[in-house]
């Protein structure tokens, strides 16, 4: 009995020494490191939600040797400054508004068309196929690699001037847009003075009413507390936002094949929960800025139809620049999705 006992206690030895062995071999081509990793919204945000899973699973799968730290709120500049960072390697990750990316690739200019998806559920359908992988692909030219797509929702006008109940309402009002063209070319169509700004500015700027008003999903104009400096919000639903989650090439050419599997699986696990947390936020977004003390309004769809119709032009002057090849690749693939 004693001589089975010392079998077996060598025998579980031997496999114990195995498995370190194993674990220790795996974690060996695992470099110490520290990602720093960028974005605009606050913690707390479902952005921000996204960007602490991502970092926990990577610490989980490298066994604690990278560390991803994260800076939120914009903390390290805009979104253009951000992905020049990431470019010259000195931030390694972000995650912003895709189309922000059409300075970088002008095709990414087709996300930011007004009422374009239904849900987000056509978005991802779009965003995860090959219309949405081919656009990430051409970000390497450019010195970013992608790893996915996350939600930043719908977005909504708010302002400190007026209730919105008619197409009409929107002109006159001074509308801090993001730095994209498009944005700017929508708001003015819409007789909007337009005014982009690097959103770290956007508070300060409702604040001391530099600008009336802006326009952004309901979950971050909770999360910005900008309900307690704009009295009018509008549910427009004028864009939906796919998140561009990205990774420096600089970073990603260093890093071993092992490093790379973990950062790809880690961002693959951390869009499933972001989605879902950003989506189930919104549900509640809206009756929380509601008892924050701002007024809700609807318009109605005779006056949406009039939103539609005054930017069209728009639509039409991007689908020129940006292709109609590639515009009617997109619509194809949003068709197929609402199957």
């Amino acid at each position: 009995m004693k001589s089975n006992s010392i079998r077996k206690l060598a025998v579980l030895a031997t496999i114990a020494a195995v498995a370190a062995f194993a674990t220790g071999s795996a974690f060996a081509q695992i470099k110490e490191r520290t990602l720093k990793f960028a974005f605009q919204n606050q913690t707390g945000h479902p952005q921000a939600q996204g960007a602490q899973k991502f970092a926990d699973i990577v610490a989980a799968k490298s066994g604690g040797k990278i560390t991803v730290k994260l800076f939120a709120g914009g903390s390290l500049g805009g979104d253009l400054q951000t992905v020049s960072a990431l470019q010259g390697g000195t931030v390694e990750i972000t995650v912003l508004n895709a189309g922000i990316l059409s300075a970088q690739v002008k095709e990414f200019a087709a996300y930011d068309f007004p009422f374009l998806f239904n849900s987000g559920k056509e978005a991802d359908a779009v965003t995860d196929g090959p219309f949405g992988q081919k656009l990430m692909a051409r970000l390497e030219e450019k010195g970013l690699h992608g790893l996915g797509y996350w939600d930043l929702g719908f977005r909504n006008l708010t302002n400190s001037k007026r209730p919105i109940v008619k197409a009409d309402d929107i002109a006159g009002l001074k509308i801090r847009v993001i730095q994209s063209p498009i944005y700017i070319d929508l708001f003015s169509a819409l007789g909007a003075n337009a005014t982009p700004l690097p959103f770290p500015e956007l508070y300060p700027a409702l604040d001391q009413k530099a600008v009336d008003g802006q326009e952004n999903p309901n979950t971050t104009i909770l999360s910005s507390k900008f309900a307690e400096v704009q009295k009018y919000i509008t549910q427009t639903r004028h864009i939906y936002n796919p998140q561009a989650l990205l990774v420096s090439k600089k970073t990603w050419d260093g890093m071993s094949a092992e490093e790379k599997k973990i950062i790809s699986d880690a961002a693959a696990e951390a869009t499933v929960f972001q989605r879902q947390a950003s989506r189930g936020a919104a549900d509640s977004a809206l009756d929380a800025l509601r008892k924050a003390g701002m007024t809700v309004s609807e318009l109605p769809p005779e006056e949406m139809a009039k939103l539609r119709a005054k930017v069209k032009p728009v639509i039409d002057k991007y689908s020129a620049s940006v292709g109609e090849a590639t515009v009617k690749e997109l619509m194809a693939e949003i068709e197929k999705a609402r199957k």
